[in-house]
Formats: structure tokens, C-alpha cells, sequence
């Protein structure tokens, strides 16, 4: 029997291939090299090709589809209940092979090249942030134990750190003179290059057409525009507003039975770090919002009249911007105020 769909359990450099006939039935299993992958699909049929999405995946998947395959990458929750029994690499192959061909399962679309390039930006720019952070309360932390404290706020800190640094040559020891030294200097490396790559994020900004329409959205600036382009392309894996959300976790997670509805906390599934930007996003805009003018500041005072706390109103907000930036960026069409009263 000719194979019609495949599953692929990918590795580093092992990939483990299930291929099944029109029926279902297992005809193929094959432990391969990526070259041999690739050689071995080039000579097959047009087939359906599943695998879960994960590092590597975007790329195999446009080497794949450049052959002529049909290629689809699934979410690896999406796969787990197909897995029967224990668990090995061709278990997983197979497992991907059956949950590709289902009709209802949700696939992630295949990242260009460009989208990499621009995910890969960020990703570098979150790390830096993340080690700039870290190097702060190590300051800090020195500056503590030698009775120096500072107050909340980086800037606070930046600003003060020379004539700190001018104290401890006079009062503290050579050692820790030399490691708030070495700190200070990582500190300003670190700053010039988030600099760097915040300036390389605008400049994409720039030159995008999508970038460029969804600034317009409040609480939306090149960094959540280039980081919702690079996650979802042109967003058209989502049928309205509602899954975007859902997929970013805004949304609450359901413990209902027997008809009876139990919401809890958000699911915080799908992007963390989108997420975590459209929700910083929302806190902008609930300092800044004119509340007399705006619309949807009028929304954000209704639902503070009813006393909902204030992180809940900020995320209830987070959903309503992540749903308002889909549709602009699905619908290719400018960002419009009165369009707003739409979206509940």
C-alpha cells in the first residue's frame, strides 16, 4: 500500500518516521538522519505530513512543503491523548500521524523566514532584559549588605551609581570595589545592547505594513506589533478575536460539570511573552486613558464601577486590546475608534 500520511517524531539530529496507508494501517517505519529524511520524502507521493511544533519544526516544515507535501505542525498537547501505552519515538510518530488527520484539530501555521528573523530579535531582547535585571539586584544586594540603600526604580539607581561607586573607593574594600566596578559595566553593556535590538525591532516596525497599522491600537507600540506579527503572521489561524485571546490565555479556565459553569484564573496558555506585552500594554493604558473622551476608557470606568479588582481589570482590558489587534491585523484594515464598541 503507497503511504498517504506521515508522522514525524523529530530530534537533533534522529528523526523517527511512521508512514499509513488510505486506511490507517502502519506500512512504513524508518529511524532517520535529517539528510535521509529529506531524501526519503523527495521520492515520495504528495502525503500528509504531521509534526508537533518545537524547535527546528518551522524550518524541516518548509523544506518539506517545498517537495510538495502537504505539511501540518500540531501543538504537542494536541498529540499526548493519541499516544497509546508507553511511550518511545515511533509511539510518538504514530501517534502525530493519527492526530494529523483529524478533522477538528487545531494546526500552527508554518513561520516564514522573516518571522524567525524577527521572533529570534526578540527572544535575544527578553534575555538581555531578563540579565539586566539580574544584574540589578546584585547591585543592589552588595549595596545592601554594606548599608547602602537605594530607592525603587532603575533609573533611580543608574542615576546614583557614580557617586556611589565615588563612596565605595572611600569606605568599602578593594574586592567589592572591583566586583560594583565589573557589575556597573555589564549593567551599561547590557543597556547598549537592548538598546540595539530595540532600535533593529523599529526599524522592522517601520517597514511593515501590518507594523505600521497596529500602533493605532491603544496600548500597542512597534514591540507588540512586531512580536504578534512574528507569532501569528497575518493571523489568519484563528476564525475571530476570541481564539486569539483564548490562544494568548486571557481568557479563564473552566472547570464546569454537569451544566453547571465554573470559571477560574486565566489559562495562561499559548505565548508568555505576548501575553506578558499585551498586558503591559493594558497597564499604559489605564494610566494615560482620558476617560472623558475615550470610549474605551468609558468601558474601563464602568467595569471599575462594579468594583472589580484592579488586575482583573487590567487583564479584562489585555483581552480586549489582543481581540481589537487581531482584527486589525486579519481584516487589513486601519485601526478604527468607533469599530471598538464591537468587541465585547
Amino acid at each position: 500500500m503507497s503511504v498517504q500520511t506521515i508522522g514525524i517524531d523529530l530530534g537533533k539530529t534522529v528523526f523517527h518516521l511512521v508512514g499509513m496507508d488510505s486506511r490507517g494501517g502502519i506500512v512504513v517505519k524508518k529511524r532517520l538522519s535529517r539528510l535521509q529524511l529529506v531524501r526519503y520524502t523527495a521520492n515520495l507521493p504528495v502525503c500528509l505530513i504531521g509534526m508537533e511544533s518545537c524547535s527546528g519544526a518551522h524550518h524541516l516544515a518548509a523544506v518539506l512543503s517545498a517537495q510538495g507535501h502537504d505539511v501540518r505542525l500540531i501543538p504537542g498537547q494536541f498529540v499526548r491523548p493519541y499516544v497509546k501505552s508507553n511511550k518511545n519515538d515511533y509511539v510518538d510518530a504514530e501517534a502525530i500521524a493519527e492526530a494529523v488527520q483529524r478533522p477538528t484539530m487545531r494546526f500552527v501555521p508554518i513561520k516564514t523566514g522573516d518571522q524567525l528573523d524577527l521572533q529570534a530579535i526578540h527572544r535575544v531582547r527578553d534575555r538581555l532584559i531578563v540579565r539586566r535585571t539580574s544584574v540589578i539586584n546584585q547591585l543592589r544586594a552588595f549595596l545592601l549588605e554594606r548599608g547602602i540603600t537605594v530607592s525603587q526604580g532603575r533609573a533611580v539607581l543608574r542615576r546614583q551609581m557614580p557617586e556611589l561607586l565615588a563612596q565605595a573607593a572611600q569606605s568599602l574594600s578593594p574586592c567589592i570595589q572591583r566586583l560594583l566596578q565589573q557589575l556597573w559595566r555589564e549593567w551599561l553593556d547590557l543597556e547598549s545592547q537592548i538598546e540595539a535590538t530595540t532600535k533593529e525591532i523599529d526599524a522592522v516596525a517601520a517597514q511593515d505594513a501590518a507594523c505600521q497599522r497596529l500602533p493605532d491600537v491603544p496600548g500597542v507600540g512597534p514591540l507588540i506589533a512586531t512580536a504578534l506579527v512574528a507569532a501569528v503572521g497575518n493571523g489568519s489561524a484563528f476564525a475571530r478575536g476570541r481564539d486569539f485571546a483564548a490562544w494568548l490565555g486571557l481568557v479563564p479556565r473552566q472547570a464546569s460539570t454537569g451544566g453547571k459553569p465554573r470559571l477560574l484564573g486565566i489559562s495562561k496558555r499559548g505565548n508568555p511573552y505576548l501575553r506578558r506585552l499585551f498586558v503591559h500594554g493594558a497597564r499604559s493604558v489605564l494610566r494615560n486613558a482620558n476617560r472623558e473622551r475615550n470610549p474605551l476608557a468609558q468601558w474601563i470606568s464602568g467595569l471599575e464601577s462594579r468594583g472589580a479588582h484592579p488586575n482583573v481589570v487590567v487583564v479584562g482590558l489585555a483581552n480586549k486590546l489582543a481581540r481589537i489587534a487581531w482584527a486589525v491585523l486579519a481584516s487589513g484594515e486601519p485601526y478604527r475608534v468607533a469599530a471598538q464598541s464591537a468587541v465585547h
